[in-house]
């Protein structure tokens, strides 16, 4: 039977475990099964100088819309010299009036981050606050569309302070608990985002994932879909649904005020996913 698991890594929502909490065990027996889990997730956040803590959103909320008959995933939209954006992707180094699909505008936007996809298709929804208003309907409340990429690049570029800028937090890029993001997913891998149909073209979507150095870097037995985002060395997430024949299992880890090197976060991510994988993997096979 397939079971559907959800574990949101470090923040107090977990249902599975609570990372941040700090286990005393004394003179008690050694933790076993998930609590040995727990255990070695909180070793490995230990080991980086961070407080463990995306557009997936917006992408639920343009399939929304294309199944409401807005729009559709084939329709061509036009690229201009003003819809480029810094940061991570390729559309910006596209000539001006480059012609993509909707489609394409999300699979840049989820596969490689691509901040003018984003933007693009922010436009096309209608900003903000349709996005907001899916997400409040779902009862995913912390989940929260500040605005464009745009916005948040021009507040960074006018702090000169980028570590003050990052832990005061007063121009956030989204908003949302791991918790949420967990559910949302779930939903995706449920069929329940939207429609069927769509939450498997979404998940199939982020199955073409270009970055692989955070959850997926060392799991085997598991295919994962997931979604980054991150401004490295501050901020690095990564969410994403561990999938095997007989148990689907939702992950994710988000941090913030990382003070220290960029990749040696991405590990700990990884290290986390590995661990899950693992965990879950053993109980697999040891049912078989």
């Amino acid at each position: 039977m397939n079971r559907s698991l959800r574990l949101t890594a470090l923040n107090s929502a977990a249902i599975l475990l609570l990372v941040q909490s700090h286990l005393v065990w004394g003179q008690q027996q050694p933790p076993t099964g998930l609590a040995r889990l727990q255990a070695n997730i909180e070793r490995i956040t230990r080991s980086v100088n961070a407080k463990w803590g995306i557009k997936i959103p917006l992408m639920v909320e343009v399939f929304r819309q294309v199944e409401a008959g807005k729009f559709a995933l084939t329709d061509r939209v036009t690229m201009k010299e003003s819809d480029k954006r810094p940061g991570t992707g390729v559309m910006r180094s596209l000539d001006q009036n480059a012609s993509l699909t909707i489609k394409d505008l999300i699979t840049l936007m989820i596969i490689i981050s691509d901040n003018t996809a984003t933007d693009m298709l922010f436009e096309k929804v209608g900003g903000t606050e349709p996005v907001n208003k899916l997400m409040q309907s779902y009862g995913l409340n912390t989940i929260k569309a500040t605005g464009p990429t745009d916005v948040w690049f021009k507040a960074i570029a006018a702090e000169p302070d980028r570590w003050k800028f990052h832990t005061e937090g007063k121009t956030p890029f989204g908003l949302s608990s791991p918790r949420d993001l967990g559910k949302l997913l779930e939903r995706l891998q449920k069929g329940e985002a939207v429609s069927k149909m769509a939450s498997e073209q979404m998940i199939q979507i982020m199955r073409g994932q270009v970055y692989s150095s955070r959850l997926p870097k060392y799991v085997t037995g598991f295919r994962l879909p997931h979604k980054t985002g991150d401004f490295l060395p501050y901020i690095g997430n990564d969410v994403g649904i561990l999938e095997s024949e007989t148990r689907h299992i939702v992950i994710s880890v988000f941090t913030a005020r990382h003070n220290g090197i960029g990749p040696n976060m991405e590990d700990a991510i990884a290290r986390i996913g590995e661990q899950v994988a693992n965990f879950y993997g053993w109980r697999e096979g040891a049912a078989k």
